[in-house]
């Protein structure tokens, strides 16, 4: 089987990523990392930004579903809960146990969902592993911290290939 951890779509955030787009996909369950992708690991609170993005995508019939393997589950609960979501915590990504175990909740097939995040080594190649469409962003407030602006160094050629491809068509 060929493999590739080059994401399919590279945008700069979370509400690039619109319903038109998910519809031409075909994804109906969007699965989304949680900390610098929906928000920074700073932030508490959904702001009013993320409730509106949620709502349009829920008009559409699109479900949005958690899927992170933050350390804390009172954060992921209690963010979800907030937004009255679902969510994956523990998910262990880029393992497979997480993106089945979301998808069999609601009963999405791998054609019809997509992973939205912001790290190669855990959402982009976890979603290839899963055989579901690899949507990447740039971390909300910046990777923070040595580890994750060395991280986010790495990423850089293989999102500049995506980018390349959208440019060309070849992609989405």
């Amino acid at each position: 089987m060929p493999f590739s951890i080059v994401p399919d779509l590279v945008l700069e955030r979370y509400t690039d990523v619109t319903a038109p787009l998910l519809e031409r996909l075909g994804v109906r369950l969007l699965l989304c990392d949680l900390d610098y992708t929906l928000a920074p690991r700073s932030v508490a609170e959904p702001d009013g930004a993320l409730r509106a993005w949620l709502t349009s995508l829920a008009g559409a019939g699109i479900e949005v579903m958690i899927l992170s393997n933050n350390r804390s589950s009172r954060r992921v609960e209690t963010f979800c809960s907030r937004l009255g979501i679902r969510y994956v915590g523990h998910a262990g990504k880029p393992a497979l146990r997480g993106y089945r175990e979301a998808m069999a909740l609601a009963g999405a097939s791998p054609g019809e969902t997509a992973m939205l995040g912001d790290k190669l080594l855990t959402d982009v190649l976890g979603a290839r592993r899963s055989s579901v469409w690899a949507l990447m962003v740039e971390p909300l407030g910046g990777p923070v911290g040595g580890w994750n602006r060395f991280l986010h160094l790495l990423q850089r050629p293989f999102k500049e290939i995506s980018k390349r491809r959208q440019n060309n068509h070849e992609q989405i």
